[in-house]
Formats: structure tokens, sequence, C-alpha cells
């Protein structure tokens, strides 16, 4: 891949996340509504677009847990599936929104009255407080959300692996090199720090940067404009991050946007390199630190 800019996403590239942010999912519903999903079905709902920001996918799991108790006849996966094809059947299949397919599959399938029972049992703003209470810590989650928390916890973000290697760095340092991420720019520092990269503000989009999310293009494509790149290679650990610049390839005809699955997140082995590839994948690599000799 001739590329002259390289952007990376942060979660399951640069830093594993199944100890910290999926796992802070899984318990601030447990927490919250007494039941939780598996670890292994936050994959699930990744897989099914439009969950590049974990809180919504953290109400959405709680959604589904409360109408599993009023009798929703769905497993996660035929849930999620559904989800999927709400999302790809509408308009706005570029769009983040996860969390209103959700709420719609649930609003379908369920009668009235456990609809409403559901909506007033669920409580997006409470999941997403102690989601950033396990995930901060309370000391962090006193300095960034500017709160009093009421858990005492360390905070999950301790337990983030860096993924990258420096050499691997260095080597990139040799192209425009950015980053697109769901995180705040708060814990998107946190992450960056850790794992050694320094880039300018204009050189990254994070949650605070833009509305839209993934797989919505405009990040990448503003990212090529201010690097004035002809192709540019976006690496991520999702389906929505190779949605991203299949987007963006539709958004911006002249330039080349090129698509790698990361398989160090939720998708590994022969099984994730398949579910890339299907998504539109241009290539699949086992790390980020693959990522240099694919675009020697």
């Amino acid at each position: 891949m001739q590329a002259d800019a390289v952007v990376l996403d942060v979660d399951g590239v640069l830093v594993d996340v199944a100890d910290s942010y999926r796992r802070a999912i899984v318990e601030s519903v447990e927490v919250v509504h007494g039941d939780t999903i598996e670890r292994a079905d936050v994959q699930s709902f990744k897989d099914a677009g439009g969950f590049n920001n974990d809180w919504d996918l953290t109400a959405a799991a709680a959604l589904f847990v409360l109408a599993r108790g009023e009798g929703l006849e769905l497993d996660v996966e035929e849930f999620t599936d559904r989800i999927a094809e709400r999302r790809a059947a509408s308009a706005g299949a570029a769009s983040a929104d996860g969390l209103a397919a959700a709420e719609a599959v649930v609003d379908e399938a369920l009668a009235a009255s456990a609809r409403e029972r559901v909506r007033a049992d669920w409580d997006p703003e409470r999941l997403r407080d102690v989601f950033q209470q396990l995930y901060l810590g309370s000391d962090r989650y006193a300095d960034i959300e500017g709160g009093t928390p009421d858990l005492d916890t360390p905070g999950f973000v301790h337990d983030e692996p860096v993924l990258v290697e420096p050499e691997t760095l260095d080597a990139l340092a040799e192209f425009h090199l950015g980053v697109v991420t769901g995180r705040p720019a708060a814990e998107a520092d946190i992450a960056l720090d850790r794992a050694g990269l320094d880039l300018p503000d204009d050189h990254r989009f994070t949650m605070d940067d833009w509305a839209e999310g993934k797989p919505h293009p405009r990040a990448l494509v503003t990212l090529a404009e201010r690097f004035d790149a002809s192709r540019v290679v976006y690496a991520g650990d999702t389906l929505d991050d190779v949605r991203t610049a299949r987007n963006a390839d539709e958004a911006d005809p002249e330039r080349d946007y090129d698509g790698v699955g990361v398989l160090t997140g939720g998708l590994t082995g022969a099984a994730g390199r398949r579910a890339f590839e299907s998504a539109g994948a241009d290539a699949v690599v086992e790390s980020v630190n693959d990522l240099p000799d694919l675009l020697g």
C-alpha cells in the first residue's frame, strides 16, 4: 500500500481494552440493573455496527437485559442481528446510532405494557455515570467528570496493556499520522500518552470533536484533507473501522482510502479475518506492529 497518510484507531489497536472498557460495559449493567450480558457478547454489539460509543453499547446491553426480563424471546446474537438489519435498511447506515436501532428492535418485539416497564427501569444516565466511575476510578472520575463518586474503585483504566511497539511508531512517523477514536479527549490523552504517541490536536478526532461517530466518514476525510493526502490507510479493530474507510471512499472520490483490520481487539483468528474481509477490508494484520511491513 503506497499510502502517504496513516490513521489509527486507539482501542484494540494501540492499547488492549478487554479488561477496561469491555469489562466496564458488562459490570455497569450488573451494578445498575442486577443482571448483565457475558463479556463475549460485547463483540456481537460491535459487529452490528453503530456502537463505537461504549456508553451507547452499555445502554443497549442494559435494554436487552431488561427486555429479556419482560419476555423478549431473542438471544444476544439474534438481537444484534436485528440491530444490524435495521441499520442496513435505513438511510442512516453510515451513522453511529446503533442505540436507536436497539430501541426500535425492543419496541417492535414487546407488547406496550412490557415496553413501558422496560423504559421505566432503563437508566442510561446512571449507566454512563457508573461506567465512568468503574473505568476511570474514583480519583480520575472526580478530576475528569467533575463529580463526587459514589463507588470506591481504582479504575479499570490501569488494566490496558500497550499493544504498539516503539519501533512501530518510529516507522509510522515517516507518514502523516493521525488518530480517529471513539474515546473522549481526556481518555484519549491517557491512552496515547501510555502508548508513547504524541500528536497535535489537529491530527486526531475524538468523541469530543465530532457528533457523528464511526462509521461516518467525516473525521477520516477531514484528516485526509488536512494532510493533503492522496491515499490514506485507516487501521482499526472493528467492522465499523473498515466501514469508515469504505464510506470515506464514497464520500471523497478524489482520494483512496484503505481499511485495514487489526486482529488484537474483539475480532481475532481466522473468523475475525473472514469478518473483516466480508466487511470490505483491503488488508488484515495480526497487530498494528505488522502495519509498517504492509506499507513498505
